[in-house]
């Protein structure tokens, strides 16, 4: 009889063990599987949702966009704007355990300035030296001004990864990341999970309430819903507008939103290999009658429930650095098809990859239904967001809807998408005046004199229509109602800090 009570005693144990356990285990449904996890090679959404557990940056930005300090604690420009002084955080050290210095920041910088594999060159492309002052103080020297700099240093350019990992792993630094973020890299099954573990040592560790996070890709925004809702998952992110009446009828979740810097465009294949040499690819007046044929605030209204902000421009119609002279324009059929008619392209054919997500498919079916009117076919062709990155990489497509999640500073909004050597300029648009006007501003420390030239990039780029902006997004949150502390931020990422699973 001992025996058997001692058991029970034992399996109460263990069951409370396991139950602490869960409680310390955030499951977060995403909606794509990320690409390399190397902040020198990364370039998706889900990517830095992954990375701002795992990878602490030097600068972050705050719910009202402000930029903070994460790894850097103070900085301070020259005047002549051409060198940034960085003081780093006392005491921080990579999840192996060494020290995240300005030795550490030094062999980053360079790394993402230099490495074959790295895509952040054109990001620093104005860093000329990075110089350590002592085990502090870092100092940038720039060839020129260069304004954004600060938002890419709040970005993946910023964030530290341990230099004995990359001495060890190189260009396979993805495979076993380390960095100075909260939680460590602990395994990740393509297209099924990612777990990270908590970091003891980690810096600002009493803001941390969680023993475990796991991301889980699910392209469907009704499986993560259903996932949720069965207690498979404790959170989601990208829930469907249409979704959330019956979310907020759930005592059960809760809802959180932002609005979102990001946007959703239609990415247009100008000059990159075979695919490119079209009526579509080669005459601007085509893509012009494409973008008379879509009417965004009905597309708005059909696939988004109203509550996204329809826009022709990268950034948001209330912003300064939008171009207020050319708003949206009206939909317009048969200028359309005088347009279609004068480029000799009449009843043109155009391929369409968006990802393989229900409201992807969703906007191109209606861009599709909206084009036909003007005639213009447009074949949609489904598929997985990495295998159609490899695809945009390799010049395999006509026009795909692309996703970007905003940044702070409107330079990074264009010039990763439309300057000549923007490392996601898939479409291989070239434009030297566009080139000069970018240069200019990000050169211009003034406000209003950096908010001119984005207008003049605005109409060079709404001229030549290398990518046709459709919306910006509404970020939406669903999570069980025992998860608290989140504060939703308008880049769309899940901070973990201050997160906590009752």
């Amino acid at each position: 009889m001992r025996r058997l009570q001692a058991a029970g005693i034992g399996m109460v144990c263990l069951m409370a063990a396991v139950s602490a356990q869960a409680a310390g285990t955030l499951r977060i449904g995403i909606q794509d599987d990320p690409d390399l996890l190397d902040p020198a090679q990364g370039g998706t959404y889900p990517g830095r949702v992954v990375f701002t557990s795992l990878c602490d940056k030097l600068i972050d930005l705050d719910a009202k966009m402000n930029f903070v300090p994460q790894l850097a604690t103070t900085w301070t420009w020259s005047n002549d704007g051409r060198v940034l002084t960085l003081t780093l955080r006392q005491g921080v050290t990579f999840q192996d355990g060494t020290p995240m210095d300005a030795d550490a920041v030094k062999i980053n910088l360079d790394r993402y300035r230099y490495a074959p594999e790295s895509v952040r060159k054109a990001e620093l492309k104005a860093v000329s030296a990075v110089e350590v002052v002592d085990p502090q103080t870092v100092r940038l020297v720039l060839s020129q001004p260069f304004a954004p700099l600060i938002a890419t240093l709040a970005d993946r350019a910023g964030m530290m990864a341990s230099p004995k990992a990359i001495a060890a792993l190189g260009k396979n630094f993805a495979t076993a990341p380390v960095c100075a973020g909260p939680f460590k890299f602990t395994e990740r099954v393509a297209q099924d999970h990612i777990t990270l573990d908590r970091f003891p040592g980690y810096w600002n560790a009493s803001t941390i309430h969680l023993d475990r996070v796991v991301f889980h890709p699910i392209a469907d925004s009704t499986v993560r819903l259903v996932d949720l809702r069965g207690g498979q998952l404790d959170m989601i992110e990208q829930l469907a507008p249409s979704d959330v009446a019956q979310v907020q009828a759930d005592p059960k979740l809760r809802i959180d939103r932002a609005s979102s810097l990001g946007y959703e465009a239609l990415t247009i294949n100008v000059g990159n290999g075979p695919a490119a040499d079209t009526k579509f690819g080669r005459d601007a007046r085509v893509r012009q009658a494409l973008e008379l044929a879509i009417d965004r605030n009905a597309l708005n209204q059909v696939v988004m429930d109203g509550q996204f902000v329809p826009d022709n421009q990268a950034e948001l119609p209330d912003s300064p650095w939008y171009n207020k002279q050319l708003p949206i324009p009206a939909r317009d059929v048969a200028k359309a098809r005088a347009l279609l008619k004068e480029a000799g392209a009449e009843g043109i054919t155009i391929g369409l990859r968006v990802p393989n997500t229900p409201h992807a498919i969703q906007v191109g079916e209606v861009i599709q239904s909206m084009a036909a009117e003007a005639g213009l076919t447009i074949k949609v062709l489904a598929g997985e967001t990495n295998a159609n990155i490899d695809a945009m990489n390799r010049g395999d497509f006509q026009m795909h809807l692309s996703t970007w999640s905003g940044r702070s500073d409107p330079d990074a909004n264009i010039s990763i998408f439309l300057a000549s050597d923007g490392f996601q300029n898939w479409g291989h648009y070239v434009n030297p005046a566009f080139d000069d006007v970018l240069a200019k501003a990000r050169a211009a420390t003034d406000l209003a004199q950096r908010a001119g030239l984005y207008h003049d990039a605005a109409a060079i780029y709404l001229k030549d229509l290398p990518d046709i902006y459709l919306y910006h997004m509404t970020w939406i949150w669903a999570h069980t109602a025992k998860l608290s502390g989140f504060v939703p931020v308008s880049d769309g990422m899940i901070r973990p800090q201050g997160l906590r699973m009752d």
